[in-house]
């Protein structure tokens, strides 16, 4: 037993006369070993009270680095006992389409690892015509995309269907108006995601049914990025119902419009995988995982 763990117990039992009684040493003995430690360091850790303990504020900070040094010694015992039983850690490769890989990967992720924290997670971007080919090929596990994939190679898993909504800047003359429908966004200025990808695809195609034409004065392929332009460049743009969530609208000052023929535009997010992959147990969880996050 080192000298870390023997503080934690002195300092949780407030006692030497409890703490020998658990470390199962005579109490001159723990008495020896903790003025040694305190040689060793250089500063005294106790002051008596009575009959109690009480940490100095040197004492203080060794204690936190104590339970630090324990917790990270626990990690990697748990890490390696799986190799003692040559049993490697789980691992997972998705595919991720540009705007899956920010709305909705990082809730997927955050929720797998909580259970699973073990498992190495790797994930790759693309459009979606290209994950495809990469779960297809097995270069990746899991397929995350906005749209739905009827393919007879692989398993498709719709999760949730996902709708457009108008986004616009606090004080945007939209913003306060009582009714906007698809005309209101003809010649308005936007920024808009980038072209190729699904999302713009629903734009293009929805603007062409409608006969608009915004005002598109850039075309991004990030998220966060378009977020903070529209409140500088002071445009409005569209984005999945999915992303636009209450601590992104107030921290950036943006108001949230929807419009009914936005409403009307779905797309469903799921997941692709070929059938061996899922298989794994690891694979077959994540899965299982993201079905009963989104059906909730």
């Amino acid at each position: 037993m080192n000298h870390w763990e023997i503080l934690i117990t002195v300092v949780q039992q407030q006692s030497l006369n409890k703490a020998s009684s658990i470390l199962n040493l005579s109490q001159p003995a723990l008495s020896r070993k903790m003025m040694k430690l305190e040689e060793e360091l250089g500063v005294e850790l106790f002051r008596r009270k009575g009959k109690r303990l009480e940490l100095t504020r040197a004492g203080e900070l060794c204690y936190e680095h104590a339970l630090e040094q324990q917790r990270l010694q626990r990690k990697l015992d748990d890490t390696l006992r799986l190799y003692r039983t040559e049993t490697k850690p789980a691992s997972i490769i998705i595919g991720a389409s540009l705007t899956t890989l920010q709305s909705t990967l990082p809730d997927l992720v955050t929720i797998y690892i909580r259970e699973h924290p073990l498992t190495d997670i790797k994930a790759i971007t693309g459009k979606t015509h290209e994950v495809v080919p990469l779960v297809k090929e097995k270069k990746v596990d899991i397929g995350l995309v906005a749209s739905r994939i009827d393919d007879p190679q692989l398993s498709s898993v719709p999760l949730f269907d996902d709708s457009l909504c108008l986004v616009l800047p606090s004080g945007h003359p939209y913003a306060d108006r009582e009714e906007l429908t698809i005309g209101d966004l003809h010649e308005l200025p936007m920024i808009l995601f980038s072209r190729g990808t699904w999302y713009r695809v629903l734009m293009d195609e929805m603007f062409m049914r409608y006969s608009v034409h915004p005002d598109v004065k850039m075309e991004i392929d990030s998220f966060e990025a378009i977020v903070r332009l529209v409140s500088t460049c002071q445009t409005a743009t569209l984005l999945p119902e999915s992303y636009v969530r209450h601590p992104l609208v107030d921290n950036n000052e943006l108001t949230v419009r929807f419009i009914p023929e936005l409403e009307q535009t779905k797309r469903t997010t799921s997941l692709l995988f070929k059938k061996e992959a899922a298989m794994e147990p690891a694979i077959q969880l994540f899965i299982d995982l993201a079905v009963k996050y989104y059906r909730a």
